[in-house]
């Protein structure tokens, strides 16, 4: 969120509600931000220098401005590739990894109730996408096909799931699918069909 919100910047001060909304409007309330965070974010980024108060406006909000070392962070944050490290933990896989493991979890009603919930999500945002206004903001339009796109591949990967499990356990009926002796393992960027 830092990093977005320094973004915001880019294009003259603002305030702390007036960060939130257009964080809200940009990426379509997707992941919806408290004002407390926002402020908490802005009085970290002036700690370090990337922001600084501007004084304030007509109805008394303190309005901050981005400071040079911010335009050179962010054109920094810009072009760097995000990698595995920087994103957050998988609550998904780590059920998953859980419920293989143990005999006692019918994974198979885990993975139903994940891909009931994931079409769900991908029926609603593929109306939002279809109803989008193909010449309106590019960045919501770009967000859209990105949660899409996760959507589509959490699938094909929750029946990669379903199909290892159901596999290794007709091979070891009653016996937790762990370690090294766990799911099938594919090499980086392969999945068995």
């Amino acid at each position: 969120m830092r990093w977005g919100l320094l973004a915001l910047f880019a294009d003259g001060p603002k305030y702390g509600y007036q960060l939130r909304t257009e964080f809200d409007a940009r990426t379509g309330g997707t992941w919806a931000l408290n004002v407390g965070q926002v402020y908490t974010t802005l009085e970290r980024l002036v700690r370090d220098g990337y922001v600084t108060r501007v004084g304030s406006n007509d109805d008394g909000r303190e309005v901050y401005a981005i400071t040079s070392q911010g335009r050179e962070a962010l054109a920094g944050w810009f072009a760097t590739p995000v990698t595995d490290t920087d994103r957050p933990r998988s609550e998904l896989a780590i059920k998953l990894a859980m419920a293989a493991a143990d005999p006692d979890v019918d994974v198979a009603s885990v993975v139903q109730a994940q891909r009931t919930e994931s079409m769900r999500q991908l029926r609603d945002y593929t109306q939002l996408r279809r109803r989008a206004d193909p010449d309106g903001d590019v960045g919501w339009l770009l967000l859209l096909d990105h949660l899409i796109f996760n959507l589509e591949s959490e699938m094909r990967w929750l029946d990669h799931v379903e199909a290892t499990v159901l596999r290794r356990r007709t091979r070891q009926p009653g016996k937790p699918l762990s370690g090294s002796a766990g799911l099938d393992s594919e090499p980086a960027g392969m999945v068995s069909q």
